[in-house]
């Protein structure tokens, strides 16, 4: 990428940043059941003190309250469910949905810090975590007394009064893009033809060091090493055999989900198959039916093996170009195929292809040039994928290709779906492309997570 791309997209990242932080979400129905006026030690009413859930963090992450107790009011900011727990304490509370709240109830409580997290599935590995301390010093003024919570701003922790602090690490966090860090998934597998003529690809589950981003090195849960899995492209009509091998310290399986293969080999243990043990083997053929966009991933202990690493692009042939595009100018053929997977849970967190920014993988095409890229959801959380400029047409749902293709710049993902996108470049520059959830994008920091770019080159 040359320096006029870096300041372009710095720019850009400005601007954005900026524009989102000016957005501000309020009227949380409050779902709460306990009473924010509850008698706290000595008889007085306990404080109450607000505390936003988000995807995938707390805010404030250290909460304070005093040894007499406290209301926590709960208020869920973020896209998915999420609980509060305080495992030491006993205390959990309900579930509570997007855009709703909760007042919980802690009694007096001995002086100390207590773990928080969030008990949602994988929730705890992308980083739900905080704490509670209860301090004989403490008043509780995170929020008022008697019920009446108060807002809490969405750059708490920040220098948010300081325009120029705040401009100087949304630049610091652009100019780090695209930062190198270790790995590379998702390249194409490599595979062997035996005598009886089928493509024998060999899958290693295991655990290795993963950089997601620049100095976060997690304990990924891998096939053959990196996040994504290498993309298995085979052709309709082959004869495919998976040499699967377990080096994880428990227990697998090895689903090819959104492909068509035989009952015995759909790799859904105890059903169709007895799971494959640590140090054990598994061996799945089929014949390739395409054109086919799938995903193979664990079907064992999924909520945790899943969103670790545990995933990867499994193609048959190529989708087609729709006629209708081909008369509207573009080429038969795209000039290039991208995969972009999404996670947002587990060690892996929110990520796009098992980087999160500023270690995403930007893309380049040139003007009139083409780009097919394949989303594919293996997070726990709808993602809506937004591209700035370059217009997107829909032309397959999960592998199978439309009859009409449809417009698009920002795509609703849901869990397991594929939606396949054809992309022309049509105004040069440097495009920001990322999840539309806000949360997922952008901080007081500056872009994070789930963002890369397009350049589109004259």
């Amino acid at each position: 990428m040359s320096k006029d791309d870096r300041s372009v997209l710095s720019w850009l990242a400005f601007v954005a940043a900026l524009a989102a932080l000016s957005v501000a979400i309020f009227g949380l129905k409050d779902n709460g059941s306990s009473s924010g006026s509850a008698a706290g030690g000595g008889g007085g009413a306990k404080p109450t003190v607000n505390v936003t859930l988000k995807d995938f963090a707390f805010e404030p992450a250290t909460i304070t309250i005093p040894t007499g107790g406290a209301t926590l009011h709960l208020m869920n900011g973020g896209q998915a469910p999420h609980n509060f727990k305080v495992a030491e304490l006993g205390i959990t509370s309900i579930d509570i949905s997007a855009g709703a709240s909760y007042d919980l109830n802690i009694p007096a409580t001995p002086a100390g810090t207590y773990k928080v997290i969030c008990p949602q599935p994988g929730h705890e590995g992308a980083g739900m975590v905080g704490s509670l301390v209860v301090s004989d010093s403490a008043s509780g003024d995170g929020g008022s007394a008697g019920g009446t919570p108060t807002t809490t701003p969405p750059t708490a922790g920040h220098d948010a009064s300081s325009n120029s602090a705040m401009d100087a690490r949304m630049l610091a966090a652009a100019q780090l893009f695209p930062a190198k860090t270790a790995g590379h998934g998702g390249d194409l597998a490599k595979y062997t033809v035996a005598a009886d003529g089928y493509k024998e690809f060999v899958v290693e589950a295991k655990v290795v060091d993963w950089e997601v981003e620049p100095g976060k090195i997690v304990k990924a849960w891998t096939y053959n090493g990196v996040v994504p899995a290498p993309e298995i492209h085979v052709t309709s009509g082959d004869k495919v055999r998976i040499i699967f091998k377990n080096s994880l310290p428990q227990s697998t399986s090895l689903h090819f989900h959104g492909i068509q293969v035989p009952n015995v080999m759909d790799g859904v243990d105890p059903y169709t198959e007895a799971p494959t043990t640590p140090g054990g083997e598994h061996i799945y053929e089929f014949t390739a039916k395409g054109p086919a966009v799938g995903i193979y991933h664990s079907h064992h202990n999924a909520q945790e093996q899943i969103p670790n690493g545990m995933f990867g692009a499994l193609t048959i042939d190529e989708i087609p170009t729709p006629q209708v595009l081909i008369d509207k100018g573009y080429p038969e053929k795209p000039t290039k195929s991208v995969n972009m997977v999404l996670n947002d849970a587990g060690v892996i967190g929110l990520s796009l292809n098992g980087k999160s920014f500023p270690a995403t993988e930007p893309y380049t095409i040139r003007v009139g040039q083409t780009m097919l890229v394949n989303y594919m959801n293996e997070g726990l959380l709808v993602h809506p994928m937004h591209m700035h400029q370059p217009l997107g047409w829909i032309i397959a749902k999960d592998g199978v290709p439309l009859i009409t293709p449809m417009p698009t710049d920002t795509l609703l993902i849901a869990p397991g779906e594929r939606y396949t996108v054809l992309y022309k470049g049509v105004e040069p520059g440097v495009w920001a492309w990322h999840c539309h959830i806000l949360t997922h994008a952008e901080t007081a920091d500056g872009m994070r997570y789930m963002v890369t770019a397009l350049i589109v080159e004259r």
